[in-house]
């Protein structure tokens, strides 16, 4: 009985240092999975320069975003105010913030409310990791055909990094009505948007928000 009693109180103390381990475990990957929600940076977005030089379009326009990282993909959460009411943008992931762009990646759209301030949150790689790369020529989808129509194919890259945002009027006939110019770009869905409105060039060209965002 002895021997029993004295194999139960070792059973017993080594289950309880097990128990506090597996605790202690658990603890530290919460802890890290916390640490990887709350790495956030914000940062600014600015009126394009391109409209400097006419000041009815947009005056007030501005925005502000918030990248928070969960570990494999982050969270870009983006906010404009001072553009017109119930108009709707095209959001893009580019290479520079001003012409000529360069490589350019399409995430989605942002519709204003009544008091032209509208809201979008986009979920994917958006870090020092971003990049676009075609190792060779493929042919591609001619899906439209207007004063930009889809290319029958892809230009063969190295791997390019991409760190600026920029936002662009869906529409020219929104932009004219905004005061602002009416010429036709390749930014939305269809490769006839507006004007852009703004971007990111309150960073350097080599080193835009995105590139902050390192796991």
């Amino acid at each position: 009985m002895t021997l029993m009693k004295i194999n139960g109180e070792r059973f017993f103390r080594r289950t309880k240092q097990c128990l506090t381990l597996f605790a202690f475990a658990f603890a530290s990957l919460q802890s890290a999975s916390a640490a990887a929600w709350n790495h956030q940076f914000r940062f600014d977005l600015v009126r394009s320069p391109a409209l400097n030089n006419i000041p009815q379009c947009v005056p007030n326009a501005s925005g502000e975003a918030k990248i928070r990282s969960i570990g494999p993909v982050e969270i870009l959460d983006v906010k404009v105010t001072g553009l017109p009411p119930k108009t709707d943008f095209d959001f893009f992931v580019i290479q520079v913030p001003n012409k000529p762009f360069g490589m350019s990646w399409y995430q989605g759209d942002i519709e204003t409310n009544r008091n032209g301030t509208g809201h979008g949150t986009f979920i994917g790689r958006f870090s020092i990791e971003t990049f676009v790369v075609a190792p060779g020529t493929a042919p591609a989808p001619m899906t439209f055909n207007n004063a930009f129509p889809s290319a029958s194919g892809n230009p063969a890259t190295g791997p390019i990094q991409m760190y600026h945002l920029g936002l662009w009027f869906n529409s020219p006939d929104d932009a004219a009505n905004a005061g602002c110019p009416n010429g036709v770009t390749p930014f939305n869905g269809e490769h006839d948007a507006g004007v852009q409105v703004l971007n990111t060039s309150n960073f350097p060209d080599l080193q835009g928000p995105l590139i902050n965002i390192q796991q």
